[in-house]
């Protein structure tokens, strides 16, 4: 895993369950085969999220330090993909057929899967039903979207919470994580509200930090 700086973004269109899933891609400049691709998810459409929110941008941006290209997309209905909002269920289709689309482009590579919010959640349920091997969840909204506590993804697993959180309790996301039967990795950062203002740095370095932690033991 070798730190690098980006290239620039270059725009993809994803066949998906509901027609075409528009998505940008965000390349490390490592050479070589990457070990792994990342996706992320965004916050809900129907409230403005889309992938080129600032916090899902930094996401994309700590995937690509730790060494993984990822891709960030626009659920049905948002942007430039077809289709209609889904209560997240479709929206969780969609991120299944991202990753899938990933692991034909970059045979071999490790998946990891981001989100933030809604696209926290949907990242959960996502990861539950695809064989990832790394999740990060911002500020997951598990109360928005449902997420089943019996079919969790099987992967190290990192939850990054603001404890001045305004749209997601924090105290809530920490007693929830508590009580899965494997706890993720739980950081909570203080003075820190949903939208990370101010703080994306604090976050995309504590991204980053897990990632290579996990790497150098072997994981």
């Amino acid at each position: 895993m070798t730190a690098s700086s980006p290239t620039p973004t270059r725009t993809l269109t994803i066949p998906g369950p509901a027609g075409t899933i528009e998505a940008l891609l965000d390349e490390p400049t490592t050479a070589g085969t990457p070990e792994a691709v990342a996706v992320v998810c965004h916050p809900h459409p129907l409230y403005g999220g889309t992938m080129t929110n600032k916090v899902v941008y930094s996401l994309a941006k700590a995937f690509n330090e730790a060494g993984a290209p990822a891709v960030r997309f626009n659920y049905r209905g948002v942007g430039a993909s077809t289709g209609t909002y889904d209560e997240g269920n479709g929206e969780t289709a969609d991120a299944q057929a991202v990753l899938d689309w990933a692991a034909e482009r970059w045979p071999g590579a490790k998946l990891w899967l981001g989100g933030f919010s809604f696209g926290g959640a949907v990242a959960i349920r996502a990861a539950a039903n695809r064989e990832v091997a790394r999740l990060v969840t911002i500020a997951p909204a598990i109360r928005r979207v449902s997420v089943d506590t019996v079919s969790l993804p099987q992967c190290p697993w990192l939850i990054v919470q603001g404890d001045q959180d305004e749209l997601v309790e924090p105290s809530d996301i920490q007693q929830w994580a508590q009580d899965l039967p494997e706890s993720p990795r739980l950081v909570m950062l203080e003075g820190v509200e949903h939208f990370f203002h101010g703080r994306l740095n604090d976050l995309r370095q504590t991204v980053v930090r897990w990632l290579i932690e996990l790497a150098q033991l072997g994981r």
